[in-house]
């Protein structure tokens, strides 16, 4: 490291040097055409990865943006680096040599985070991270670079020595709560790649339910993200015991504020335990109808049969009460009702509703469908027929109208009829043509009597 610092200071000092020499100019020339031909190459390369990319899957394009920033830079420092050859035996390149210094480091960056996305292409929240993480990098890489330039970098280890914060009856440096934040991010993404690997395996495994894969991840991805943390604080020599101070504040918390979210989180563990529901199950609740779509630790989706989805807090899952059409049998019951004249043959009528539902799609024959006479009405008997639909969660209403088409049709072909709505109306005048008289009284003529009456 010692001699790295020291033929990096012979070059700055180079550098100085030649500052006072005309011949700066020709290496100014020399760098900005070198730049210059390395963004017309770095441009040509992007263009060429872009149109492959286009046309591999999704899942092999993770890290293609910082694949993308590392060619200007990379490409940079090997043409500037062949120039400085060409040039060496005529003039003097230590500016082309301190410019390949941050043209290789930022390359180096970019390129190692696109090995780091590729590697974190299965973990959502690690590439996530990885985008924040990468500009906070080359930000700081930059910085690190001009504090080294100038020579300071030991002047600011010292002041971040220096200032210490307390923590419970401990004191900590700002230097080593940045060292063990570097630490943290470094071994939370080696953690969130190895539960995203896990994820990937238990997911894959047939023997097992699907709730307590959803389990077992997420049980593993809390654990290694525990773990993770502890490793990294104790690697950089804090004394975890610290952490009781915020466990109890966190406990108060819990107690208080967050109470509503813990029961939710337990709840949502318990119902992937229990496995009460499951993912694709007919559900009701309240006055949402649908069927579970995901099951997440804090809530749960439920997908109306419209595709609207709604959410629920798993806390309600758990206190209300859930009508799971799907729990132990995964076939609904479906019905149509038809009024026949009392003029009609029931019999008949009866196995031509039967005969009606045979060869519908999704409609089993096993339990066969069933016809009855449910009732008399005014106008007409009552008949109604069931039969079973497989996956009523796709909807009942498209077979109910093909059947009730086909039941139409049948009946129209063999003399059914389906009657009108008749009402028969009756007007009574039972009024005397002319009111009893008494004496002394006014005769009045009701005014409800027509003109005719009486004649």
């Amino acid at each position: 490291m010692a001699g790295k610092s020291r033929a990096f200071a012979q070059m700055l000092r180079d550098l100085i040097h030649d500052f006072g020499d005309p011949g700066i100019v020709w290496q100014i020339a020399a760098l900005a055409g070198a730049l210059l031909v390395s963004f017309g190459v770095a441009r040509w390369l992007s263009a060429r990865l872009q149109r492959h990319y286009a046309s591999v899957p999704p899942a092999r394009r993770a890290g293609a943006s910082s694949l993308l920033r590392s060619m200007f830079p990379l490409v940079g420092w090997a043409v500037v680096g062949l120039v400085r050859l060409g040039l060496s035996d005529r003039i003097h390149t230590s500016l082309l040599a301190v410019a390949q210094v941050p043209l290789l480091g930022i390359g180096v960056i970019y390129l190692a985070f696109y090995l780091l996305r590729r590697l974190f292409s299965q973990s959502a929240q690690a590439s996530g991270m990885l985008h924040l993480i990468e500009r906070f990098v080359v930000v700081f890489a930059w910085g690190g670079m001009i504090v080294y330039v100038l020579g300071v970098q030991g002047d600011l280890f010292r002041w971040l020595s220096d200032i210490r914060l307390a923590v419970g009856r401990n004191s900590l440096s700002l230097l080593t709560l940045i060292t063990g934040a570097l630490w943290v991010c470094g071994t939370v993404l080696l953690a969130l790649w190895a539960s995203a690997v896990l994820e990937d395996r238990i997911m894959r495994a047939r023997a097992v339910d699907a709730n307590l894969k959803v389990v077992l991840s997420r049980l593993a991805k809390a654990l290694l993200l525990v773990v993770a943390l502890l490793v990294s604080l104790s690697l950089v020599g804090i004394d975890i015991t610290v952490l009781g101070v915020f466990g109890g504040a966190l406990g108060v918390g819990l107690g208080f504020g967050l109470q509503k979210i813990a029961s939710n989180y337990v709840s949502g563990f318990i119902i992937l335990l229990d496995r009460s529901l499951r993912i694709g199950d007919l559900v009701t609740i309240n006055s949402y109808h649908g069927t579970v779509s995901q099951i997440r630790t804090r809530y749960t989706v439920v997908r109306g049969l419209d595709g609207v989805e709604v959410i629920v807090p798993n806390e309600k899952l758990i206190s209300d009460v859930v009508q799971n059409h799907s729990f132990t049998e995964t076939r609904g019951l479906a019905k149509v009702a038809v009024q026949i004249a009392y003029s009609a043959d029931v019999e008949q009528a009866m196995q031509l509703m039967l005969a009606a539902v045979q060869d519908v799609d999704r409609v089993l024959s096993d339990p066969a469908p069933w016809a009855a006479l449910s009732g008399f009405g005014a106008d007409g008997m009552n008949l109604e027929m069931g039969f079973w639909v497989r996956d009523p969660a796709l909807g009942t209403l498209g077979i109910r109208s093909k059947v009730n088409l086909k039941i139409w049709q049948s009946f129209r072909e063999n003399g059914i009829e389906i009657p009108y709505a008749q009402r028969e109306i009756r007007i009574l005048n039972d009024w005397p043509a002319t009111p009893p008289a008494s004496a002394g009284a006014r005769v009045e003529r009701d005014p409800r009597q027509n003109s005719g009456d009486g004649a």
